[in-house]
Formats: structure tokens, sequence, C-alpha cells
């Protein structure tokens, strides 16, 4: 093999290592559970244990996009926001419409919040969040009583939408349409969806690339191009084909497909994405340019405040109870994902899809060793050393393979 060919294998290897590392681990897992880990009842786990940490995650890529700088509050705001909706749907009989907006508001608030402190009087953001982890964890206790329990359970209409109950799913209505037997095992429904999601991932592919090319900018190489659209094709596909196999499609997956969408689309095709890159990438040319670097980490920041309350509603929905627990190492999680997924410790490099990667590749090691019942803290031992070597792969890749950097 020459140089050339080497050349290019690496570089493959380099560019699609969390890709190639989730198939192996996913190949792990299963053989090592008999092939328990896929079967259609876990491949739905995956999404509806993990729903928080891709909401998370999302936003935590656009704080760290800005600097590598991290949101260490974003567990408890999840707690807290979760206390305030529930102690308004129990205990004061609010519509959940309202009391959904009046959660929406207050993450929004507390976001807004620190990111003032972040943005306009500097502060740095590990100081500014692990005073609002500290104390959004406090507000919690005191929204709860002392840490009372509270069951969301008969906010049926809420609990449906966010994702907890066994009837959380999208309803077979194609199935029923054209009357298809009980005794056929597939969620119609489902298959479509994921047919249709197959054809406009391809379709978009395809007419961006040939956009791309009509003028005259740099495409990635045919073959690559080409093997990357396959392979997704087929992953989303198995994916699918898995869910259609249990109860079809959960409704929190919408709302987390929805907000990888609207956040790809936002730092990939608009300028405000392009500056939160552009800050990670050099502030003070970023700001010399005429860019109000300081609204960029307001904005930030304040998003990631509303996903928290996202991701608050999705887990009091999911556990129908909020408690004084909910949260807990959720920042870890979505942190972990974010630079797992490829993101700079650095700032200026990431993306949603790699994000999300990054969080399934969680995920499955989460529901893996679950499933082979290995002990809690050997868990967080391996989680661990995964975020270890994720961040250490970004660190020497920049230095040119050397793991020793140079005192110059």
């Amino acid at each position: 093999m020459n140089s050339s060919s080497k050349t290019k294998i690496l570089e493959f290897v380099r560019k699609y290592t969390m890709i190639i590392a989730l198939v192996l681990v996913t190949v792990f897992f299963t053989v090592n559970t008999d092939g328990t880990m896929l079967l259609p009842s876990n491949v739905n786990n995956v999404i509806a244990q993990n729903a928080y940490v891709f909401v998370l995650a999302t936003g935590m890529l656009l704080c760290i996009l800005t600097g590598g700088n991290i949101d260490l509050s974003v567990g408890s705001v999840v707690c807290f926001v979760g206390a305030i909706g529930a102690v308004l749907m129990v205990n004061n009989g609010m519509n959940p419409v309202l009391a959904v907006i009046i959660m929406f508001i207050i993450g929004t608030l507390i976001g807004a919040w620190q990111a003032f402190w972040i943005a306009y009087v500097r502060i740095p953001p590990f100081i500014v969040t692990l005073s609002g982890m500290l104390i959004f964890r406090g507000l919690s206790l005191a929204v709860l009583k002392n840490g009372k329990t509270i069951s969301i359970a008969n906010c049926k209409s809420f609990v449906k939408v966010f994702g907890g109950g066994a009837d959380c799913y999208v309803p077979d209505f194609l199935g029923k349409l054209f009357n298809v037997g009980s005794d056929f095992e597939f969620n119609v429904t489902c298959l479509v969806f994921t047919a249709l999601a197959i054809a406009i991932y391809v379709l978009f592919t395809v007419s961006n690339r040939a956009k791309r090319v009509k003028k005259e900018y740099e495409v990635e190489k045919f073959i690559p191009w080409l093997i990357k659209m396959i392979v997704i094709s087929i992953v989303v596909g198995a994916f699918g084909f898995r869910l259609s196999q249990h109860k079809g499609i959960p409704n929190v997956l919408l709302i987390v497909i929805a907000v990888i969408l609207f956040y790809t689309y936002i730092t990939a095709n608009t300028t405000i994405g392009r500056y939160f890159y552009a800050v990670g990438g050099n502030e003070k040319a970023t700001k010399l340019s005429g860019i109000n670097t300081n609204k960029v980490y307001f904005l930030a920041y304040t998003n990631m405040g509303l996903l928290a309350a996202l991701a608050g509603m999705i887990t009091i929905a999911r556990l129908m109870t909020a408690t004084a627990q909910s949260g807990q190492n959720y920042e870890m999680d979505a942190i972990a994902s974010c630079f797992i997924g490829g993101a700079s410790a650095y700032g200026g490099i990431g993306t949603v899809p790699g994000v999300i990667i990054g969080a399934t590749l969680m995920g499955i090691i989460n529901l893996g060793m679950n499933t082979m019942s290995v002990a809690q803290e050997m868990q967080q031992v391996v989680k661990g050393l995964v975020l270890l070597a994720a961040v250490i792969f970004d660190v020497v890749s920049k230095r040119g393979g050397k793991l020793i950097a140079k005192n110059t």
C-alpha cells in the first residue's frame, strides 16, 4: 500500500471516527447480549431514555462553539422548571398548555439571566453556571417543599405529548386507513414515515451536492460521499424498521427530530449560525469585523435555558413525577455527547449531526451496560474514559498527531 492510499485511509478514519465507533460499540453489545441489544423495545428505549440528552446536547453545542465554554447549570434548571410545571398543573390545576408556556418563559429567563453576566459583565461561564447549578437545585427543593415528589400521571395530555406512558406513540392511522389486518406485525405509519425520511434525506443530499458542483464549490469526493449516504440511509431504515416492530413512532421522537432539524439549519445555513463558529474560532477578529460578540454569547446561553426547559418537560413526562433528584448529571451527559460527537474543546468546531451521533453512542453504551448488568460504578468509569478518549483525540489531531506538546 503506497503512502497516498494510507493517507486517504487515515483521513477517512479521522473524519468518520465516531460513526465507526458507534457501529463497533453496537456490534460489541449486540454480540455480548446475544442480540438483546437490538430488540425493538430496546431500540425504543434508546430514544425514551436519551431524549433529554439530544435536546440538551444540541443547546450545549452552541455554548461550546463560542470557545469551548460549557453550561453546568442545565441539570438543575431541568429540575427547577419541571418542579414548577408539576406544581402548576397538579397543585394549582392549571391548563397544561398554559403551564408549558410558563415553563418555556421561566427557562428562557433563567438562560437570559446567566447569559447577561457571561456576555456583558464577562464573568467566566464556568463560574456563572456553577452558581446557577447550586441556586436552581436549591430553588427546586423549595418549590417541591423540601423535596416532596409530585406525580403528574393525571396530566394525561401533557404526559402523552412529551413522551411518558405506554400510549405516547403516533397512532398507526395509515394501517387503519389501508385496513391492514391486526395480525400484521409492523406499524405501517412508522414504515411509511421511515421511507419518506430516507427519500427526503437522499433528495436533499443529492440536490445540495449538485448545487455546490454547479457553483464550483469544493465538494466531498464522490465515492466517500456515496458510501456515507448509503450507510446513513441503511441505519435510518433499520432504526425505523425496529421501531415499527414495537409500537411505532414515540411522540418524543418528533420533538427531538424537530429540535435537530431546526438547529442543524441554524448552524449550517444562517448568518447567526456562522457567528457562533466565528466567535469560537477567533473572537478578537470576529469583533473587529463588526460582529457583536456579546450578543452571540447572550443568544447561546439564553437558548440553553430554553432547551433546558424543554428537557425538563420531557423528563417529568417520562418519569410521570417531578422529584428533587431530577436532572442530576444531565449536564455531564450533554457535555460528553458534544465532545464525543466531534465538538472541539477549544470552540469553533462541531455540528449538530455530530452531537447526535455522540449522544446516540452514549445512549447505546448506557443501554448495553445495563443489559449486561454492569455495576453502576463501572459504568461511570467507562463513560469517563470514553469522554477522555474523545477529547484526547481532538487535542492530538490538532497537534498533528503529537501526544506531548512542546514548550516553546
